[in-house]
């Protein structure tokens, strides 16, 4: 960049932040950070000043004049000497410290080897200095931008582990009246494992749900006080009432459907008219 950019901020020309809602970090590499420089910082922010891998100061809410290694060079004595460019190169990163919606899926199995899919969507956020350079320390930036994703992919087998501690040895149709276990079990590996990296676990909801639809359609209708054979019959009725076969009630009931009524006679079959045959002669 030029180095005629005094001011660092994390806000774009249309006002609209860099880090948004779902970035946890973003790092500003730009050569016109010199001494005397303004660095802005939000108030929903963290920024840390880094120069040759080395962390310079962390800074909260407000705007810093900046004081780097570089002084008593100035932006004008930089330009003039290096043709617009500072020897020095500086990071600036800035750490969101709001609270961010982040969603992990995955699929677990139930003692019957069934397939469990599973939801979880927790709340995180940085709460404090120590906790912004425990992120940058321990999560690698990919590109510019630490967000949710990576957050995600960093906690998923976690998440996982924890889940299958109790769904691996519950049956499929029980696993909802343990979901507060889970729930409780999830979020202490989770909190134990952000905690390294410095983000702080807020609110947790857990989700568990048979992976194929129509399990989790037969398990509805054996909640309904059907037994499972009575829930099989009423499930193959809802799917025939669905391509409009007259059968469905008697599916739903476990009886024969018969077509026309009971024969009353016998009738001939030469001919096709139809009409009774005629008795031998003696």
């Amino acid at each position: 960049m030029a180095i005629t950019r005094q001011v660092i901020t994390s806000l774009q020309r249309d006002g609209t932040d860099m880090l948004g809602t779902k970035a946890l970090a973003v790092k500003i590499v730009d050569e016109s950070i010199v001494s005397g420089s303004l660095l802005t910082v939000e108030s929903n922010h963290f920024c840390v000043l880094k120069s040759r891998g080395a962390v310079l100061n962390v800074y909260e809410t407000g705007q810093y004049a900046l004081t780097t290694p570089d002084k008593p060079l100035l932006g004008s004595i930089a330009q003039g000497f290096f043709g617009g460019s500072s020897p020095w190169v500086y990071e600036v990163i800035y750490i969101n410290r709001s609270k961010l919606l982040v969603r992990n899926t995955g699929i677990a199995t139930s003692a019957e080897m069934a397939e469990m899919a599973y939801q979880v969507d927790y709340y995180i956020h940085v709460d404090s200095k120590q906790a912004a350079l425990d992120l940058i320390t321990h999560l690698p930036f990919n590109g510019n931008f630490i967000d949710t994703r990576e957050v995600a992919d960093y906690a998923g087998p976690a998440i996982e582990q924890a889940i299958n501690q109790v769904v691996q040895v519950t049956k499929m149709e029980n696993i909802n009246e343990h979901i507060n276990d889970i729930r409780e079990l999830v979020k202490n590996h989770l909190t134990d494992f952000l905690k390294i990296y410095g983000i702080m676990l807020n609110d947790l909801k857990v989700l568990i749900l048979p992976k194929d639809d129509r399990m989790r359609e037969l398990i509805s209708l054996q909640a309904l006080g059907l037994t499972p054979v009575q829930a099989v019959r009423y499930y193959l009725a809802l799917r025939m009432a669905e391509k409009g076969l007259v059968s469905a009630p008697n599916a739903a009931a476990g009886m024969p459907f018969n077509i026309g009524g009971q024969p009353t006679g016998m009738y001939s079959v030469n001919g096709g008219t139809g009409l009774p045959a005629s008795p031998p002669s003696p």
